[in-house]
């Protein structure tokens, strides 16, 4: 019998003073069995930081991610069905990221593992035709400590200033600070 997803309730209220995108947004997330707290609240986080402005190119959504592997962890799609935005996370290979490239108008991949200079050593040179991707690494200390504020029902608060990320749940916080690895010509 297959393990069944396991179900987390999230108010997330958003403050991008970046971007100027504002908003409290109920989520319902389903945690793939193999899918640790840490891989959960990046995508969580990969949500507050890539919300579109308004619903007029699509609306930013969870997909199957996980559980198919022909679709990201998040997506935006326009209402004439073209993807927007592919949000990976982990260290996807060249091929599926250039996939990706080709089927979106713009590719974001978060790396949030110890390993991610070794994958990004190999991978790096190879991205150089894919001028719409971002590759952006979560330190893996700041990505441990947001895995710790993850609960089955959550209060979140995330305010992005200066492309620092601040998630703060009740009385616990953590910084957030992405390194750009590469950044995508729309970026």
């Amino acid at each position: 019998m297959a393990l069944k997803a396991t179900i987390y309730k999230a108010l997330l209220n958003v403050s991008d003073m970046d971007r100027h995108v504002y908003g409290e947004h109920n989520l319902t997330i389903a945690r793939h069995p193999s899918e640790t707290d840490e891989r959960m609240m990046i995508r969580v986080l990969a949500l507050a930081m890539f919300l579109p402005a308004d619903d007029l190119h699509g609306r930013l959504e969870f997909s199957k991610g996980l559980s198919d592997v022909d679709e990201p962890e998040l997506w935006q799609i326009d209402l004439s069905g073209e993807i927007v935005h592919w949000i990976d996370l982990g260290q996807p290979d060249e091929r599926r990221i250039m996939k990706a490239h080709g089927r979106a108008g713009r590719v974001t991949v978060i790396s949030f593992a110890s390993s991610t200079p070794v994958w990004w050593g190999n991978l790096q040179g190879k991205l150089t035709r894919a001028p719409r991707v971002t590759v952006l690494q979560i330190p893996h200390e700041q990505s441990q400590a947001l895995a710790k504020l993850a609960e089955r029902s959550m209060q979140l608060q995330i305010s992005i200033q200066d492309g620092v990320a601040y998630v703060s749940a009740g009385e616990r916080s953590v910084e957030i600070a992405p390194i750009v690895l590469k950044a995508g010509e729309d970026s």
